[in-house]
C-alpha cells in the first residue's frame, strides 16, 4: 500500500498516450511563444512577465497538490503554465544576468539530474505510473521544472549559440526524440529512461518549433508572429483537454455503476 502521511490517492499523472505527447508537445511551444508575446509583444517587460506567470504557476500547482485525483483541465494548465515559467526563467538568466546557453544548459541538466537521484533515492522509483504520493509528486514537479528550462536553454542554444538556426535545431531534436522511441520499441529500451529522455527533448524541439514559426524570414522563421502561433497551439491544446476531460467523465460515470 502506497501511503504518505495517511494520506492515499490515486495517480494524478495521465496515461502516456498519443495525446499526451500531443498536448505536451504543443505546451512547450506555446511556453516558448507566449512568454515572447507577454515580455515583447505587449510590452510587459520580462520582470512583470516573470512575477504574473509564477504567481500563476504557483496557483495551478497549489490546487493540483491538492487535488485528490487526476483532473486533465488542472493537470495541463499546470504543465502550460510551468512550460510559459520555466521557459522565463531561462530568458533571465541570459537576457538579464548575461548567462551564457551553453552554461545554463549545464546547470539545469546537472540541477535535473541531482532532482532524479534524490527522487530515486528516496522513493526507489522514477515511473509518472506511481505519482500516488505527495513527496513523489513533488519530486515529479520540480523534474517538469527543470525540463522545461533545460529545454529552453538546449534548444536556443542549438539554434542560436551553435547557428543551428530554427529549423536544422528542431530537426535535430525531433530525430533525437525518434531515436529515443525506436530504442523503446524496437530495442525494448527501459520505458522510464526512454520516458524522461523524451520528456526533456520535446522541450526544445517545441521550442524550436515555436521560434521557427513565430519568427519572421528575415530570422529564419515562417513568420506566424508570437500571437497567432500561441492561438493556434493554445485552441489545439483547448480542444484535446476538452476531450480528454469528457472521456475522463464518462470513463468515472461507468466506474460508478
Amino acid at each position: 500500500m502506497l501511503t504518505d502521511s495517511k494520506t492515499q490517492w490515486l495517480n494524478k499523472v495521465p496515461e502516456v498516450t498519443l495525446f499526451f505527447w500531443l498536448i505536451k508537445m504543443m505546451s512547450t511551444t506555446v511556453g516558448e511563444t507566449a512568454a515572447d508575446f507577454l515580455n515583447m509583444d505587449l510590452g510587459w517587460g520580462l520582470t512583470s512577465t516573470t512575477v504574473l506567470t509564477g504567481v500563476l504557476f504557483v496557483i495551478a500547482l497549489v490546487l493540483q497538490l491538492r487535488a485528490t485525483r487526476y483532473v486533465p483541465a488542472l493537470y495541463w494548465a499546470t504543465v502550460l503554465l510551468i512550460s510559459v515559467f520555466g521557459t522565463l526563467v531561462t530568458d533571465n538568466l541570459t537576457d538579464r544576468f548575461g548567462v551564457p546557453l551553453a552554461f545554463s544548459t549545464g546547470v539545469f541538466a546537472a540541477l535535473l539530474a541531482l532532482t532524479f537521484v534524490l527522487w530515486f533515492n528516496e522513493e526507489r522509483t522514477l515511473s509518472i505510473h506511481s505519482i500516488t504520493t505527495r513527496k513523489r509528486e513533488l519530486f515529479y514537479w520540480v523534474a517538469i521544472l527543470f525540463t522545461f528550462s533545460l529545454g529552453t536553454a538546449a534548444g536556443d542554444w542549438a539554434a542560436e549559440g551553435l547557428n543551428l538556426g530554427y529549423f536544422n535545431a528542431a530537426a535535430l531534436f525531433g530525430g533525437l526524440i525518434v531515436l529515443t522511441a525506436l530504442s523503446f520499441y524496437l530495442f525494448r529500451a527501459n520505458s522510464v529512461a526512454c520516458f524522461w529522455i523524451a520528456y526533456i527533448l520535446t522541450r526544445p524541439f517545441g521550442a524550436s518549433c515555436g521560434d521557427l514559426l513565430a519568427q519572421s524570414p528575415a530570422n529564419g522563421g515562417i513568420g506566424l508572429g508570437t500571437t497567432g502561433t500561441s492561438i493556434l497551439f493554445l485552441l489545439t491544446i483547448i480542444s484535446l483537454v476538452g476531450y480528454l476531460t469528457f472521456r475522463n467523465k464518462m470513463e468515472m460515470l461507468e466506474k460508478s455503476r
